[in-house]
């Protein structure tokens, strides 16, 4: 049975994701349709990277993952599929693949875009390019070459000799706060040195924790979570919403200096001694 997955900025509220699950079920009957989200922001493609490289990783191989976010910031020329890590990703040709893979898949093609169309318009093209062999249940899609595609990649720490600075990059449902520094980054730039991860001027965690449980009531904790990324949290209450930290805007980058007061409050910084 293929297995499909949604991943997608559009809310749950009306009718629409049930209507695209209903456009591949029409294909194909024998679909297995998960979904990851239906709650990504439309300009974080940071944060949707995050969730769906980390989700997309644990499906069996030859899944198909179709990822809609921000369709329409310009006309869409062009849907992508790629194979990538055993898995096939669909999604519009905005940046959204690269953000997710970290480079261009070597196995891609194109779905051609003509036209105005509404979101179920597009999605009805993706269904209508699906050939599935009946036998075995194998998918391919009908497409074309792509033309060459939009490049957009994941938001890297900065590292010093003594330092890393790293961006705020989702705050979870329970207000725990995800850095984008990874357990093998943060190691090969510790090097067995003591260390502080400062999240506010005067105030650092100087220790890792292994989970929620090795710190008592409300306090603080610094760990690597089941991801493999830097995160901070405050058990039974907010991080986030406590110390007022935010998810790193890319757009400060260009005025950092008026806005060194919010730029605070999106980037952590480790401290190596």
């Amino acid at each position: 049975m293929p297995i499909l997955t949604l991943t997608t900025d559009i809310g749950q509220r009306d009718y629409l994701v049930g209507a695209i699950k209903g456009q591949f079920l029409s294909i194909d009957s024998s679909f297995v349709i998960n979904d990851i989200t239906h709650y990504l922001s439309q300009t974080n493609f940071p944060q949707a990277a995050y969730i769906c490289g980390n989700a997309f990783k644990y499906y069996p191989s030859g899944s198909f993952h179709l990822v809609l976010i921000n369709l329409y910031e310009t006309t869409p020329k062009q849907f992508l599929v790629a194979r990538y890590k055993q898995q096939v990703i669909i999604c519009p040709d905005n940046g959204i693949l690269t953000m997710i893979t970290g480079e261009i898949p070597k196995e891609i093609m194109a779905i051609p875009v003509k036209g105005q169309n509404t979101l179920l318009e597009l999605t009805q093209l993706i269904a209508e390019s699906i050939v599935i062999n009946s036998t075995d249940k194998s998918i391919k899609f009908k497409g074309a070459t792509p033309k060459p595609i939009v490049e957009r990649y994941p938001l890297r720490p900065t590292i010093g000799p003594n330092w890393m600075e790293g961006q705020i990059l989702f705050i979870d449902s329970f207000e725990n706060v995800i850095i984008n520094i990874t357990k093998e980054e943060f190691e090969i730039n510790k090097n067995s040195r003591k260390f502080k991860i400062f999240f506010r001027r005067n105030e650092a965690f100087e220790e890792i924790s292994m989970n929620y449980t090795d710190v008592p009531g409300t306090e603080k904790l610094a760990w690597f979570n089941s991801a493999g990324y830097l995160e901070l949290a405050l058990r039974n209450g907010n991080m986030a919403g406590l110390f007022g930290l935010q998810v790193f805007n890319e757009q400060m980058q260009q005025g950092r200096a008026a806005m060194e007061n919010k730029w605070f409050y999106q980037t952590i910084r480790i401290m190596f001694e």
